[in-house]
């Protein structure tokens, strides 16, 4: 004679898949996703106040990505990494110098040619805000696209990697504007 088997009980297993849901969702929130509101208007024009984006937790960052830190005040900052560990820094006539090399920053065209009362970027060495001529080890040199306006390493210093969240690059709300974020 076979044992008949128990009805499941469907109330159980819809909250057993629920649960599971939940808890994969969180996993995946906690250790490799998160969303983000952009505050203020230090991206500008990159970013705008109220864009929201998610936060990549994987990998480490690359010069020019958009990134999501702990500030020394106790906020999340989102900038773009202009220094990498062993770099040397400098801007002279709005132009960015790395290690020597003038490179481009494209991202920035659209808003230097609306600027009619000096350059977009002040001249500075690395030395002249963190007393050193080096972005030191395990550290990044990040500033915000709207350069005139914008609290980042300029007045807090370089950020530790061990403070830097997680990489974003794409704009999901609101849906009119979603969009990739260039380099």
């Amino acid at each position: 004679m076979k044992k008949q088997k128990k009805p499941k009980n469907e109330l159980f297993e819809w909250v057993k898949a629920l649960l599971i849901a939940v808890a994969l969702a969180g996993i995946l929130r906690y250790f490799f996703f998160a969303p983000i509101v952009v505050d203020g208007s230090s991206m500008m024009p990159t970013l705008k106040n109220g864009d929201r984006m998610i936060v990549n937790k994987i990998g480490t960052p690359k010069r020019f990505d958009i990134v999501v830190f702990h500030a020394p005040e106790g906020k999340d900052y989102i900038k773009r990494v202009i220094g990498l560990p062993g770099d040397r820094i400098e801007y002279k006539n709005d132009v960015l110098y790395i290690n020597g090399k003038a490179y481009k920053e494209p991202y920035l065209d659209k808003y230097k040619k609306a600027v009619a009362d000096g350059p977009l970027t002040e001249d500075f060495t690395l030395k002249d805000y963190i007393g050193r001529d080096t972005v030191p080890k395990g550290q990044i040199f990040v500033m915000g696209d709207n350069r005139r306006y914008s609290k980042d390493s300029r007045q807090i210093g370089t950020i530790p990697l061990s403070k830097v969240v997680g990489e974003t690059n794409f704009v999901y709300w609101p849906v009119k504007d979603a969009h990739m974020i260039n380099k």
